[in-house]
């Protein structure tokens, strides 16, 4: 009988206490209980994640489940997409657009070395165009048309297999890097099959052999020539899939007809096996597209039966895994707030103050219900500010002109109040600016309305504010902030060429720079969540209405996260990047309504002991 170590390839190692890092599958004997034990059995699971900016469907996708792309499709029938989006493990952010719009085509490769092959409509079927991360590039045409190839390889070295323009084909093209030549002919004709693995080990599974019925057949290529391979539990066609020769997922598409299909199946190298449905309903669509071992998948996009923004990653793990997602707080009491105030602290300790029409609320959120602190000295809204659970700084606001150059600071733990006096005025009088800072005595305003929109920026060091290097571009009516009195972050409002705007600065201390620019143009944001390099932001007014759009910033990007369940704008936001609080606001649910955001989670499973019973 074969031992453990010539199954596994490893030996069991003798520990006296369980190691903290085991891989799924790994034994070893602790000495310290006596038993031999093994981490966990591993399960899979297919969870909710971040939309995309817009539907589309029969596209191609790349890389990895936390560096993916996803290009080309249909936006919407018969109209072709030319989009391509980023996916980072949380979210999803533009690409550079595909010189040539088209559907159904290959696709492999990294999320900066990628390949895009053939497609429909013809005569765009012998198109090949390579990604570098940012654009698009034509290289060397197919020398035949067709879509529905299914392709595997890197960048300079793929290959494409099947498609077709009006019957499926055994037909293999090998690309070098700038030009493809043929190759050894597949065992079996299919349109629409999905592949993985390199030129020396590849393999190609599941499609349409004959434009509706889904195949079952798996073959694999190791560098001269192709083996047929155990078949595939449901065939299916218009699926998504990828991989590696040994380990490979393939779900949803149809398995015939218009029937949709909600199988995942996963390839170990012999045989495949079921694994979690694909979500159902719209989640379960023709034509998704995105990159996938036989452990990790991410899938996006689909037809069901138009296009869907759905997302959804897979994971075959012992861990837990929990979607990113928004859920009801404690609502805010009376009639709740309008927002146009100062909000700080964490998702479990926050102040929100003023408000509309020139409010002195001020109210304390545990975590669940909120409490009345000590009234603003002077009703005031549209302020600017920033602050901790701790302490909160307002500065200048009104609902016109001329605007307030007044200071506020507040301390919960004394639970009062403190009017700054001059110097403690600010310079430039001010409305719906922004406000970076963690504490009462180290932050900067910038930004806002005076009437018009200004640059001015201004330091403050717990006693006087100092004007300070200028916003490159006049911004007001609402920006978002977030961020320290060094490492600030301000984003969306309105500039002069721009009523609802995307883009974003940072602040280092000295001078402003541009960052990278919003998915969701937006303005009266009035707030944020986190830091210049893990920022989160919801919300905001769009022309007309509220959003429920929520954005993460890295430092370099955004990207896309979990919708808030109501639309709002000037809601209060605090907390931090994976755990944020949204409390009342314009539009949508209603001036009461509190959301709270967690990010996802995965969460290791137990060990377990062996017996003999």
């Amino acid at each position: 009988m074969a031992g453990y170590n010539e199954i596994k390839g490893l030996r069991v190692k003798y520990l006296s206490a369980d190691p903290s890092n085991a891989e799924n599958g790994q034994v070893w004997y602790n000495s310290t209980s006596g038993n031999l034990r093994v981490q966990g059995i591993g399960a899979s699971a297919w969870v909710s994640t971040s939309l995309l900016p817009t539907g589309k469907y029969y596209g191609s996708g790349a890389g990895s489940q936390t560096a993916a792309i996803i290009f080309a499709g249909l936006s919407s029938a018969p109209t072709l997409s030319p989009a391509t989006y980023h996916y980072n493990g949380s979210g999803w952010s533009n690409g550079g657009n595909i010189n040539t719009g088209r559907r159904s085509t290959g696709g492999t490769g990294t999320e900066t070395a990628a390949l895009c092959v053939g497609g429909f409509p013809d005569p765009v079927g012998n198109k090949t165009e390579e990604y570098n991360g940012s654009s698009w590039t034509e290289t060397g045409n197919l020398p035949r048309q067709g879509h529905g190839m299914g392709t595997f390889g890197t960048e300079p070295a793929a290959f494409a297999c099947g498609g077709g323009t009006s019957s499926a084909t055994t037909t293999v093209d090998v690309y070098n890097g700038s030009s493809w030549t043929s190759g050894t002919a597949m065992s079996t004709a299919r349109f629409a099959a999905q592949g993985g693995g390199t030129t020396s080990a590849g393999l190609i599974f599941g499609g349409d052999p004959g434009f509706g019925a889904g195949s079952s057949a798996t073959e694999s290529w190791n560098g001269s020539s192709w083996t047929t391979l155990a078949t595939m539990n449901t065939g299916r066609t218009d699926f998504a899939g990828g991989g590696t020769q040994t380990a490979a997922l393939g779900w949803a598409g149809r398995s015939s007809g218009p029937t949709d299909s909600i199988k995942t199946e996963s390839w170990d190298g012999t045989s495949w096996t079921e694994q979690a449905n694909y979500p159902t309903g719209t989640n379960a669509p023709q034509g998704s597209s995105g990159p996938a071992t036989s452990t990790a998948a991410v899938a996006a996009g689909g037809a069901a039966p138009g296009p869907v923004a759905t997302a959804n990653e897979y994971n075959f793990s012992t861990s837990t895994f929990t979607a990113a997602a928004w859920a009801s707080g404690g609502a805010l009491p009376g009639s709740g707030r309008q927002g146009y105030g100062v909000g700080t602290g964490t998702q479990t300790a926050s102040i929100i103050a003023g408000g509309p029409p020139t409010s002195t609320q001020n109210e304390f959120y545990d975590g669940s219900a909120w409490t009345n602190l000590a009234s603003i000295p002077s009703g005031v809204t549209n302020s600017q500010g920033f602050g901790d659970a701790e302490e909160l700084l307002m500065a200048g606001g009104n609902t016109g002109a001329p605007y307030s150059a007044l200071t506020y600071v507040y301390s919960r733990p004394g639970n009062s109040w403190t009017a700054v006096s001059s110097p403690g005025n600010i310079n430039t009088a001010r409305a719906l600016g922004a406000g970076c800072g963690a504490l009462s005595t180290a932050g900067i305003i910038a930004g806002g309305d005076v009437p018009g929109l200004t640059t001015a920026t201004e330091n403050w060091n717990g006693s006087a504010w100092t004007t300070v290097n200028a916003l490159p571009t006049a911004t007001g009516n609402g920006v978002g902030s977030c961020g320290t009195q060094t490492a600030g972050l301000i984003f969306s409002g309105e500039n002069p060429g721009d009523s609802t705007a995307e883009e974003t600065y940072e602040w280092d201390g000295t001078n402003w720079t541009s960052g990278g620019n919003r998915s969701t143009g937006v303005r009266a944001v009035r707030g944020g969540a986190g830091t210049q390099t893990a920022a989160l932001t919801f919300g905001g007014w769009l022309d007309p209405g509220g959003s429920v759009s929520t954005e993460g910033y890295d430092g370099t990007s955004w990207s896309t996260r979990p919708n808030m369940a109501g639309a709002a704008a000037n809601n209060f936001q605090t907390g931090t990047q994976t755990a944020a609080l949204r409390a009342g606001g314009t539009d949508g649910p209603g001036y009461t309504a509190v959301e709270e955001f967690t990010s996802a989670t995965s969460v290791a499973g137990p060990a377990s002991n062996i017996t003999t019973s």
